[in-house]
Parts: C-alpha cells; sequence; structure tokens
C-alpha cells in the first residue's frame, strides 16, 4: 500500500502537467452576428437579395447567425481530438439542399450543425492529421461567419463554393512551409444526396516566401444523377495571400465545369475577388473588395449572369478580455448583367428587375472564446 501511494504521489505532478496541456488543447465560444441591411433604393419594406445565399434580408433586423462550439485540438501529446458546434440564423435559410435533389438523412437537424467531426494525430513525420465528419470546408477564403472575414457581406464565389463539407480527410505537413491534404467527400453542397459515389478533394497550401502564402483546392465528382465519369463536376479555387503587420491582401480565382446529361452542354462558371484590408490603428479598421462572377449557363446561381462588385468597409474593435466587439459598416454595388441578370426593384414589385443595387449595412459581431491559461 506505501508503495502504491508513493507512486501516485510522485507521478501527481506529472498528471497535473498533462490535464493542464489538455485543457490548454480545448477551446470552447459563443459568436453572435446581427445587422440591418438598408437597400438605397428606396424600398420601405422587405426584399430579398436576388442569386444571394447570405446576408439576402435587405431592410430589416437581421439576425445572421449565433454559434457555439467546442473543439479539442489534436496534439502529438494528446493524439485525439474532435470538433462539436451549433449554430441557427438567416443565413443557414440559403444553405438547403440542391433543388431537385433529395435532401441528406436528418437534414432538417443538420442544417443546425457547425461541426460534428473526431481527429487523429498519427505520429508520421510532421504529423499526419485524420479527420473524419462534417468539418469546415476547405474550399474558399471566406468563412460562413462574417467576423473572421476582411469584410462583412460575403464574396459572390464564397457563397457559390461549400462553407461545409461531410467525408474523410488526411492532412500531411509535408515540410514546415508546406501542407498537403486529400479528402473523400460526399457531395458539394453537404445538406443534399445526389450519388452514393464518393467524391474528392485536395489541398496545397505553400508558404513560398515571407509573408506570402498559395493555396490550391480542386474538388471533382459526380455532381448529377448520371455519375458517367464524362458528366463529372471539376472545380479549382486558387488563393494567393500577403501579410505583414497591419496589412492584408489576398486574391482568389475559381473555376467550375460540369457537362449536363440532358443537354450535353459544357456548362462553365468562374469568379474572381481581391480582399484588401488595413488595420488603421488601435480598434479602426478598414477593408474594400473589388469582384466579379460569371454564371453564363446559370449552372450555380439559377440565373444567365454576369456579376460584379464593389464592397467598401469600416470596422471599430473593442475587446473586453475573452470577449470582442464588432461595429461594421459597409457599403457595397452591385451590378448584374446578362440574359437573366438583375436584381428586384426595391421601389416597386419585386418581380421587376434592375441591373444595380446599392446596400448599406450596420452590423455588430459579438464573440467569446474562452482564453488558454
Amino acid at each position: 500500500m506505501f508503495l502504491r501511494l508513493l507512486t501516485l504521489f510522485l507521478l501527481l505532478p506529472e498528471t497535473e502537467r498533462i490535464w493542464a496541456e489538455e485543457k490548454d488543447d480545448l477551446t470552447y465560444g459563443l459568436y453572435l452576428d446581427i445587422s440591418y441591411a438598408d437597400d438605397l433604393g428606396g424600398a420601405t419594406k422587405n426584399l430579398p437579395w436576388r442569386s444571394k445565399l447570405t446576408t439576402n434580408v435587405l431592410n430589416a433586423f437581421d439576425p445572421n447567425m449565433g454559434m457555439g462550439y467546442l473543439i479539442k485540438t489534436a496534439t502529438p501529446k494528446s493524439p485525439w481530438g474532435f470538433e462539436f458546434g451549433l449554430h441557427d440564423g438567416n443565413d443557414m435559410v440559403g444553405q438547403p439542399p440542391t433543388p431537385g435533389q433529395p435532401p441528406v438523412p436528418g437534414e432538417k437537424a443538420l442544417l443546425y450543425v457547425s461541426r460534428l467531426n473526431a481527429s487523429y494525430l498519427a505520429p508520421i513525420g510532421k504529423g499526419l492529421k485524420f479527420t473524419a465528419g462534417l468539418m469546415n470546408s476547405f474550399i474558399g477564403y471566406e468563412s460562413m461567419y462574417a467576423g473572421y472575414n476582411p469584410n462583412y457581406t460575403r464574396a459572390w464565389l464564397a457563397d457559390y463554393s461549400p462553407y461545409f463539407l461531410i467525408g474523410a480527410g488526411a492532412e500531411y505537413q509535408a515540410r514546415d512551409n508546406l501542407k498537403l491534404s486529400f479528402y473523400l467527400l460526399t457531395d458539394y453542397y453537404y445538406l443534399a444526396v445526389i450519388g452514393h459515389q464518393p467524391k474528392y478533394g485536395s489541398q496545397a497550401k505553400w508558404g513560398f516566401a515571407p509573408d506570402w502564402t498559395l493555396t490550391q483546392n480542386i474538388f471533382v465528382g459526380a455532381e448529377q444523377s448520371d455519375s458517367n465519369f464524362a458528366y463529372w463536376r471539376g472545380f479549382s479555387d486558387s488563393i494567393l495571400e500577403w501579410k505583414k503587420d497591419d496589412w492584408l491582401v489576398a486574391m482568389a480565382y475559381d473555376i467550375g465545369t460540369e457537362k449536363r446529361p440532358s443537354s450535353g452542354l459544357q456548362t462553365l462558371w468562374m469568379g474572381s475577388a481581391i480582399w484588401a484590408r488595413w488595420h488603421i490603428s488601435g480598434p479602426w479598421s478598414i477593408a474594400a473588395r473589388p469582384e466579379i462572377y460569371w454564371d453564363p449557363d446559370g449552372e450555380l446561381t439559377g440565373y444567365q449572369q454576369f456579376i460584379g462588385a464593389m464592397t467598401l468597409t469600416a470596422e471599430y474593435r473593442v475587446n473586453i478580455g475573452p470577449t470582442q466587439t464588432l461595429l461594421r459598416t459597409e457599403f457595397r454595388h452591385d451590378t448584374s448583367t446578362g440574359p437573366q441578370g438583375g436584381f428586384y426593384n426595391a421601389s416597386s414589385a419585386t418581380t421587376q428587375l434592375v441591373p444595380n443595387q446599392n446596400l448599406l449595412f450596420f452590423a455588430l459581431i459579438w464573440s467569446f472564446d474562452n482564453p488558454h491559461e
């Protein structure tokens, strides 16, 4: 008995150290995003933002997103990890299954789950991490959660690439400046079931110079009922980012294509955006984002159109303990042309379309993240 007590006493400091490391790997938080969007066209009633999947409520108070999460990071000393999160808000309204396709089982509940996955860090080389479940999409520069983005509203190309994915992935830190990832996935839009054939994704993230990062994302797979290889979707997302001190500049270019079995048409879509952000001093920052999105066959937006937009954002940040509050004012001008282009006319019936839209947003984003000890 004495030897057992002596052993426990000697091991107690080590046990406390391991538990402290476990707590350092566990993070949790809350997030709230609310806004008011004014269509400067003169509307006095609620108006939907045509084609837009997020921040799509105009001329009304908008609870865009509320979210809570719990994350256990996988580390060499504690190789198992997990992510769990729940969210709700008007931004989730724009995330239904692909029209005409059956929803994934449990879609009504899954819509409110932001993360549900487990991970394992294998002691191979610099670390081989496996993840399976519902995860944040590796594709795209912007997050579903506006507080993590340079601007308040998201770019068009962000709304038409996935924010979340279901599947399994492996990430390997090949070098200090190079990470390679490969994924087996369900569908491009995670709440739809188009077929049971797996889809494939990959990412290469390369820090090729000080302050510079190049990311290349690929998605390929059958996204139509006919799973013949000739009708597979191919999608590329390329991101170049420069970050230094108080400055950030990034550019993304997306291009996708797939062939329709019914008509034999080889559809094409592409988009690009540039983000520029400057932390002026103290709580003040400004950001700008010019962008274009071309959908000549209406494959992604549902309308044959070419969209151009300019977004300008001013931010005031308040940090109090583990909480952060962002106050953002944003102006954006959007133009949509083409055979089916246009936005709803704010001054009359929504069925009438106009080529231009001017919006002014007032947003409050509050978040709490537990500090590491």
